[in-house]
């Protein structure tokens, strides 16, 4: 059975998407089958996996739309086990359009379902916001994992997070295996980084994922090359730390 992940930040530039690209990279390294779905208009995802989005005739707009099955969207990526639903800016519609379908969070669970169970692992990116789309993935997923960049108002959005997964408990029923924190673009000299690993471990005992994220040249420039951190920088301290999440993801089971 697939252990299907969202990654979600409401604040941009937590590297929610670095994330989603690189940990479904590894994952695939180590072995394991992995689909990503990159539920943001902006295809970041997609584009950081050398896919143009005005390239691609469908996408999962025309899933959600009901236009097309789930599997006649999915592209394969440049690396062996590891697939991508892609994005283009039709999404944005989906946010309107969603919102006058009956059971409108869970059409991406349902579009899901027969497909999911080809992978090992399910990934989604979704945007970063707290529209239908967002709640579409936390809908779908089984497990959340939240970037934290290490700066001072990052745990401040945690709260905000928390309060969504509290509604979804209430009103739908909602109940998620494990939520977990990770910590990302971390510098060990600045003393604020420090304190922000000090804070959310205190903070959110028990949720915060060993694995921290380094600030990174070579994370950041992977994506104009279309190419994940282990095709562009394999030995860079990045992958490093993104070869050790995904073993410490595949552990948590």
């Amino acid at each position: 059975m697939a252990r299907i992940i969202s990654i979600i930040n409401e604040k941009g530039g937590s590297g929610k998407t670095t994330t989603s690209v690189n940990l479904g990279a590894f994952l695939a390294k180590l072995g394991k089958k992995v689909l990503l779905l990159d539920l943001d208009p902006q295809a970041n995802a997609t584009i950081s996996l050398g896919l143009s989005p005005k390239k691609i005739p469908l996408n999962l707009y025309h899933s959600l739309s009901k236009e097309a099955p789930l599997r006649e969207i999915i592209k394969h990526t440049s690396l062996f086990n590891f697939d991508i639903a892609p994005a283009s800016a039709d999404l944005a519609g989906s946010n309107i359009e969603l919102l006058d379908k009956e059971d409108r969070e869970k059409v991406l669970s349902d579009i899901l379902s027969s497909t999911a169970e080809n992978y090992d692992f399910v990934l989604l990116d979704p945007p970063p916001s707290l529209g239908i789309l967002t709640i579409n993935t936390l809908v779908a997923a089984k497990e959340v994992i939240i970037p934290i960049q290490c700066e001072f108002f990052a745990l401040k959005s945690l709260d905000q997070l928390f309060e969504i997964f509290d509604l979804l408990e209430k009103n739908l029923g909602k109940n998620f295996y494990q939520i977990f924190g990770l910590l990302t673009m971390y510098d060990r000299r600045n003393i604020l980084s420090r304190e922000i690993v000090k804070k959310a471990k205190e903070t959110f005992s028990g949720k915060i994922l060993e694995t921290i994220i380094p600030r990174s040249v070579r994370l950041a420039e992977a994506p104009k090359f279309g190419k994940t951190i282990f095709q562009y920088a394999p030995e860079s301290k990045g992958a490093r730390a993104y070869e050790m999440l995904a073993e410490e993801i595949i552990n948590q089971t």
